[in-house]
């Protein structure tokens, strides 16, 4: 008996892309380790929510070694959603694919902590570009382009220029942007629901406070263009115009 499937409705597959933080690791391993301690000791949300693919194009590694790097670096909450530069045969059932395509964007580096360096006899390394005017707050002079990522879960972050398209800006307290906010905005990254977001003119990609979000599509038309705050009240995030 033949069946005849009448319902032609399609399946709608859509393109998405997103920005991933990629991770290199490089031998001795337990060494490699021990660096990204230092950078979760540091920085607690630097990977929260993030998409990380393991690169190991330049690593020497068999498919159990790579399974237990994978399962160390799930102990720190570090999930990888994909290996880049592996043979096909590294990997089996249950593992992340191998990726391929990868467009590459700016690179970023974060030092290991200060005290860190000290027990290992090294010279600290020096502070970065943007200036830290006090523990709790940085202040980025210049925009922040495509691929590029700014994360200090210490405190807050001022941009006095823009956030493109396709950048980021992850903060642990508040976000204030004194240009347009074109990218992505994520503040109060570790747990901080009193954080808030200003932007001098909202065209952003995502915004979100404490893990609550909201995308491009969901923002109200009437703030389009305009400068606005955005804030938490319960598990709504709200928002508003800036007069």
């Amino acid at each position: 008996m033949t069946k005849v499937l009448t319902d032609a409705r399609s399946i709608r597959i859509k393109g998405r892309s997103f920005l991933a933080v990629v991770l290199s690791p490089d031998l001795p391993l337990d060494d490699w380790l021990k660096r990204l301690d230092d950078l979760a000791a540091r920085s607690a949300g630097f990977f929260l929510g993030r998409p990380v693919v393991l690169d190991v194009t330049e690593l020497a590694i068999n498919r159990a070694e790579l399974k237990a790097l994978i399962a160390e670096l799930a102990q720190r909450n570090v999930s990888i959603m994909g290996i880049e530069g592996g043979r096909p045969s590294l990997v089996e059932p249950g593992m992340p694919p191998i990726l391929k395509g990868g467009r590459p964007a700016s690179d970023f580096e974060v030092a290991v902590s200060e005290t860190a360096t000290e027990k290992r006899g090294e010279t600290p390394p020096p502070e970065p570009a943007a200036t830290r005017q006090a523990l709790q707050s940085l202040i980025i002079r210049e925009p922040v382009r495509s691929g590029q990522s700014v994360i200090f879960a210490e405190g807050d972050v001022t941009v006095i220029g823009s956030v493109a398209s396709g950048a980021e800006v992850i903060a642990g307290g508040s976000i204030h942007i004194y240009g347009a906010l074109r990218g992505r905005a994520l503040a109060g990254s570790v747990g901080n629901a009193s954080a808030r977001i200003f932007c001098r003119k909202l065209e952003a990609e995502l915004v979100a406070i404490d893990g609550v979000y909201k995308m491009a599509e969901d923002m109200p038309a009437s703030l389009r263009g305009q400068p606005a705050q955005w804030w938490l009240e319960g598990d709504t995030i709200m928002a508003e115009k800036l007069s």
